[in-house]
């Protein structure tokens, strides 16, 4: 896909888990631009995905609602639907990790997120990531 040969481009060496979340975004897009679930989406592979992938998946899917909700919360008066969709899913994958990965400190999740935004969104994702994170992490976290 083109995100996976954008990413194989930036580095050699790419972290498990960072492969895991680049992956669980590429089926989150799919199931965003598709209108399906995302238990739909991982049905229908051909291969299982890894464990990360599938708990990342599975999750926010499970928590949709609540995570919308922290994400409109946050997003200064941007509606969830205006957002790009690429923005709109890493937000919703890294509120999931800072609601359910306690076994991941804060700031990789949002390092992360923050790393795919600048690879495979817009200019200015990067940054409005950050912030919306910041926000949340800062109202469900304390590490």
């Amino acid at each position: 896909s083109l995100i996976v040969a954008s990413r194989r481009s930036r580095s050699s060496h790419v972290d498990p888990r960072s492969q895991s979340r680049e992956r669980a975004l590429t089926l989150l897009y799919e199931a965003d631009t598709k209108n399906l679930d995302g238990h739909a989406v991982l049905a229908g592979l051909v291969d299982d995905p890894d464990h990360v992938t599938a708990l990342i998946v599975r999750g926010v899917s499970d928590m949709a609602v609540d995570i919308d909700q922290l994400i409109i919360k946050h997003a200064d008066g941007w509606a969830i639907e205006r957002m790009p969709c690429l923005d709109r899913n890493i937000l919703r994958m890294a509120t999931f990790e800072l609601l359910k990965r306690s076994d991941i400190p804060k700031a990789v999740i949002m390092d992360e997120a923050v790393e795919l935004a600048k690879t495979f969104s817009t200019d200015d994702s990067g940054r409005y990531v950050n912030g919306v994170l910041s926000a949340i992490a800062q109202e469900v976290r304390a590490n």
